[in-house]
């Protein structure tokens, strides 16, 4: 067997949380504008990254954000404190002004130098953004302006709460046309063409309508709330339905979660969605909040009252990616499938969020409340084991690109905790907060929600049970509880013994590859290794500030990783106890952690709705340490062959670079002892700036010793005569004069009293001259 390299340090490699927590959303070229707290996040339709982010850092705080738009090159913001905020591309601050909005604004909306604001006053305000000044203040509008836009014939179109949609002169702000034909709020206003336009409400209606003139020209009962319509171009196909360029088509969504395509010219319907992903909203609720389509790829974005975003293809109505745009806190993760291509994740949610390289995602439905863990079987990583708050157990399997449910479980009395496979996969563990361990058959071939069978049943503890784990060779279960024990079992649950020893609840276990050992963390804030033969605790770590909620065995058996309630991510050696390396990122309790098969990546989540990706980086810190190493050799040698050549000027300014004190001392006083203190003076005139105060600095330490003296003064007298002349500017001058002057003061009365007792020494040999017998 190959000995496993230690790991030494591991560094972020991706994070990903929350880019979306509800408001607007647009899209321009690859790129999803999406609104946050306080930022907008521009998310990559492409790999799932968000490349940037454009505002204030999402704390208690900041100046929330209220909504926002963009045309892809600016973008305008509207903020809790009044302000409005106009961003260049590179997110940088370019203008703020005051939006005099007697409340927030609810809409903005962008056309080339001119900004068009709803507020909650009823009022619509536009704005020039070259001066950003207010042109023209439109009233009219009852309650909140949530729908506000530009009409390619000099003119703005607004509407409030009560249904009316009312239009004015874009120049001088004259009232035009007002067409007044809904029952209820106007969700969304769609400029189909110059002549033509579609708004929907909360009323259930659809209407066209002529520019200009009042009257609907077609009026469409769509038997849902609809909260937003889009347009399709004039060509296009959907499953089943080819277009007629002649008419008007576009696309509702609403409560009912489903896209539908209207042929408003006819006012029929053409196509409903039928493998919808979204989930039929309660009775005057919303299922779906945005839809967006993009011309270029013929892809239609669905953004969902639970802040996910699927893209859809127009023609096929498959699913392409979707993006999971807030998460809140993060259970549990699990690797899936043979290469780790996937990662499961369980959230504060009913889903379990299947995740591929692309962070595109897929939701796992079937339980009923909370997923509170998760679980791989290293024989078959296809399959998964799931374990919620609704007491049951759930069994999936990895099929083409797809995960589905396979196999349910009910025989627990409270929520499932912690799952475990056992290792020939045919049979799994589960523990609960009733307190029992139960063992489970899994079934050769499951198919859809096959009843799972409970086969053996045990009280294991005196409280929750948060953990379960397997051993390697499958003989041994171990488990870990609130009631500060940890307790081994056999494969038939007859128990083999109790570990005692930690003074808090037990939060997690797990066995050693390699040697009879197992370990444990706990909300003592200590980690123990046991022996598995005699019970006996081997070690305790200590390191982290609170609990420690996960722990595992890493280079095979030689080093432990632990994940705690501190945010910390820790690195211990078995063999020494010490802690190599803490690793930090998270900003509250890490709840979940999961190594690679490989080992070269740690997935951690926490209570920060952050997913982070850590990589070993052990060997490229090696690589460039040897690098740096070998630089520092050349470099050395550099200045041995300048110092040969009495070259002292070129290893003057190499010694300050590779900050040698002693070194650049040395050059120093070989100067002095040439007599020629103007080549000196020359040679730090040659220096650079920071040069000259990394001299100033040495010169300071040479100062503190009466033997360098000489030399130190010599260089500060010279740096002090180019401070007069401007040509040399130090940070930080006060602090280093404060520290040569003392010792300086100190060297010039020893040097004054030595000149005396000289003086006196001559005086009284000249007194002895005439004395002195010949």
């Amino acid at each position: 067997m190959t000995t496993a390299k230690l790991k030494e340090a591991f560094e972020v490699e991706s994070k990903h949380g929350a880019f979306y927590t509800g408001g607007n959303v647009e899209w321009h070229k690859d790129t999803l504008y999406c609104q946050t707290a306080s930022s907008v996040s521009l998310l990559n339709t492409q790999d799932g990254t968000v490349s940037q982010t454009i505002g204030e850092d999402n704390t208690e705080d900041s100046d929330h954000i209220h909504t926002f738009t963009t045309d892809g090159e600016r973008l305008v913001s509207s903020h809790k404190s009044g302000l409005l905020k106009l961003w260049n591309a590179k997110g940088e601050l370019v203008k703020v002004w005051k939006c005099i909005h007697k409340g927030p604004i609810a809409r903005l909306t962008l056309n080339h130098q001119l900004l068009a604001s709803g507020g909650s006053d009823g009022v619509v305000r536009v704005w020039n953004l070259e001066h950003q000044t207010c042109v023209l203040s439109l009233k009219g509008c009852q309650g909140v302006v949530n729908v506000v836009e530009f009409h390619p014939e000099n003119a703005i179109l607004a509407s409030g709460d009560d249904g009316r949609v009312l239009s004015w002169d874009a120049t001088k702000g004259a009232s035009l046309t007002t067409y007044n034909a809904h029952f209820s709020k106007v969700t969304a206003l769609l400029l189909v063409n110059e002549k033509h336009l579609v708004t929907s409400g909360r009323d259930k209606v659809v209407i066209l309508w002529e520019f200009g003139h009042g009257k609907p020209l077609r009026t469409i009962p769509v038997y849902e709330n609809v909260e937003v319509v889009v347009k399709l171009p004039e060509k296009f196909k959907v499953p089943g339905f080819k277009s007629d360029p002649e008419c008007i088509y576009v696309a509702s969504a609403g409560e009912r979660g489903l896209v539908r395509v209207w042929d408003v010219t006819n006012a029929k319907e053409v196509y409903v969605q039928e493998n919808s992903l979204v989930t039929k909203a309660d009775e005057g609720g919303l299922a779906i909040t945005k839809l967006l389509f993009q011309q270029e790829s013929k892809t239609l974005a669905v953004v969902t009252a639970d802040h996910n975003i699927i893209l859809h293809n127009l023609k096929s109505f498959v699913c392409l990616k979707q993006f999971v745009g807030f998460s809140d806190e993060i259970l549990d993760v699990a690797f899936v499938r043979k290469d780790s291509s996937h990662l499961a994740v369980a959230t504060n949610s009913l889903d379990i969020k299947l995740y591929d390289s692309t962070m595109n995602c897929q939701l796992l439905k079937g339980h009923t409340d909370i997923v509170l863990c998760l679980s791989t079987s290293t024989a078959n990583p296809d399959l998964m084991l799931s374990g919620s708050k609704d007491n049951k157990i759930r069994l999936w399997l990895f099929n083409g690109s797809s995960m589905s449910c396979v196999g349910v479980g009910h025989s627990h009395t409270a929520s499932v905790g912690s799952v475990a496979f056992h290792n020939a996969t045919s049979c799994f563990f589960s523990a609960s907060q009733d307190t029992c361990l139960k063992l489970w058959e899994t079934p050769a071939n499951p198919e859809s929600d096959t009843i799972l069978t409970c086969t053996s049943t045990e009280v294991a503890h005196h409280k929750d049970i948060n953990c379960v784990s397997v051993s390697p060779n499958g003989k041994i279960i171990a488990t870990a509880s609130q009631d500060k024990t940890a307790k081994l079992w056999t494969e038939a649950l007859t128990l083999v013994g109790t570990l005692k020893g930690h003074k808090r609840g037990v939060w997690s276990v797990a066995f050693s590859p390699v040697d009879q050992v197992v370990l444990t963390s706990s909300a003592d804030c200590t980690v123990k290794l046991w022996s598995v033969s005699d019970l006996h605790c081997l070690k305790t770590l200590e390191g982290h500030e609170s609990s420690v909620l996960q722990v595992a065995f890493i280079s095979n058996g030689m080093q432990i990783v632990s994940a705690g309630a501190d945010g910390l991510l820790k690195l211990f050696s078995v063999k020494t106890s010490e802690c190599v390396g803490t690793f930090e990122t998270h900003e509250g309790r890490i709840w979940a952690m999961a190594v690679h098969k490989d080992e070269t990546e740690i997935v951690t989540g926490g209570s920060d709705s952050l997913l982070v990706k850590w990589k070993d980086v052990t060997e490229e810190r090696k690589l460039q340490r040897l690098k740096e190493q070998e630089e520092e050799t050349l470099q050395q040698q550099k200045l041995a062959n300048y110092l040969q050549n009495d070259e002292l000027v070129k290893a003057l300014k190499l010694a300050l670079r590779l900050d040698r004190p002693l070194q650049v001392l040395k050059i120093v006083q070989g100067i002095v002892r040439k007599g020629d203190t103007t080549g000196l003076s020359d040679a730090v005139k040659e220096l650079r700036n920071d040069q000259k105060e990394s001299l100033l600095k040495c010169a300071t330490d040479w100062n503190t010793n009466s033997r360098n003296c000489h030399s130190a003064q010599l260089v500060l007298n010279i740096l002090i005569g180019e401070l007069q002349t401007g040509e040399f500017r130090p940070v930080g001058l006060s602090g280093a004069l404060e520290g040569a002057l003392p010792y300086t003061e100190r060297h010039f009365k020893r040097l004054t009293q030595l000149l005396q007792d000289l003086h006196f020494l001559s005086y009284t040999i000249n007194c002895m001259q005439p004395h002195i017998k010949t």
